[in-house]
């Protein structure tokens, strides 16, 4: 039986929500492996991404209308609050039962979503900052979740332009790399290549 998504998400958290924490103010403006975002548009959007989901956990309308949080105040704490409040609302019962969303999707698929960007963008903030954040380190289980899941998702996810169009790993590759080349980004991104691409 597949586990349920809280414990996911709460694993995914355990690496995320450092990361977001080890952020500095002057790393704001560096670029991320995430098409044009800076970090702080990043970090902003991963914020609202948490928001928003806790809502659909909750079988409520989410407002998807702005794509990132202002980083404002103490915003590192503020984000690992509500991704603590994430992974309690997905452990509500029924939160993985029926439908959700104004697309009426899976509950359990929609919350493989949000458990995806905790893990994607957790790697993108970390490559982005010299954080680490090992794709050897990642847990089994949530590849073993998102693997699947996001290979049914990655062609819509393109045409929406969520996703960019897929990245060639390297033969050899892990689940991990290959996971991110599915989303479109480069597993050896790294911010000096691209200040001198």
């Amino acid at each position: 039986m597949s586990e349920k998504i809280s414990d996911l998400l709460e694993r995914a958290a355990a690496r995320t929500v450092p990361v977001v924490r080890g952020i500095e103010d002057e790393q704001l403006s560096w670029p991320t492996p995430c098409g044009d975002y800076d970090v702080r548009t990043l970090a902003g959007h991963l914020y609202r991404v948490v928001v928003n989901f806790r809502e659909l956990a909750a079988k409520r309308d989410s407002d998807f209308s702005q794509q990132s949080m202002p980083l404002e105040g103490d915003w590192r704490t503020g984000f690992a609050e509500a991704t603590r409040r994430l992974v309690e609302a997905w452990a509500e019962p029924g939160a993985e039962e029926g439908t959700t969303g104004a697309r009426a999707m899976p509950a359990r698929t929609v919350g493989c979503m949000v458990l995806g960007d905790l893990v994607v963008h957790g790697w993108d903030l970390a490559r982005a900052t010299g954080l680490p954040y090992a794709p050897s380190g990642v847990d089994a289980t949530l590849l073993d979740e998102l693997g699947p899941q996001w290979a049914q998702l990655a062609p819509t996810g393109r045409k929406m332009g969520v996703f960019g169009p897929e990245f060639p790993v390297a033969p050899g590759a892990g689940r991990f790399e290959r996971l991110l080349g599915l989303t479109g980004r480069d597993p050896e991104w790294t911010r000096e290549a691209r200040a001198g691409a």
